[in-house]
């Protein structure tokens, strides 16, 4: 079982930076993909970045590409997300996620409870 614990949501303008991260209890932590995704008022919840157990490998969501950057310390057993030039439509709760990665695809096996970033315009 591996309890994942997000910090770092709030309130910031656009064009500002976030960064959220992601504490996992579990020691076996580093063999698990970590991924986020993202769920805004009135949608469904969808797939924005993810990192490969060894930091090698990275995926990202077209609408975010380029500007947010996922990273992990696996000493830490901690994955971030930062997030730069943030848009109103960045506005969702953020979920960070411990699965697995099969080549491209990230398939989640752990979730958790959300942090909500408000973009303002």
């Amino acid at each position: 079982q591996v309890q994942l614990v997000e910090s770092g949501g709030g309130l910031v303008q656009a064009g500002d930076s976030l960064r959220l991260s992601c504490a996992a209890s579990a020691r076996s932590f580093s063999v698990y993909a970590m991924g986020w995704f993202r769920q805004a008022p009135g949608k469904e919840r969808e797939f924005v970045t993810v990192i490969s157990w060894g930091g090698i490998n990275t995926h990202y969501a077209d609408s975010v590409n380029g500007r947010f950057t996922i990273s992990r310390d696996n000493a830490k057993n901690t994955v971030y997300l930062q997030m730069n030039s943030l848009k109103p439509e960045d506005t969702a709760v953020y979920y960070c996620a411990a699965g697995d990665l099969r080549g491209r695809t990230f398939i989640p096996n752990y979730w958790a409870k959300g942090t909500l970033v408000t973009v303002s315009s």
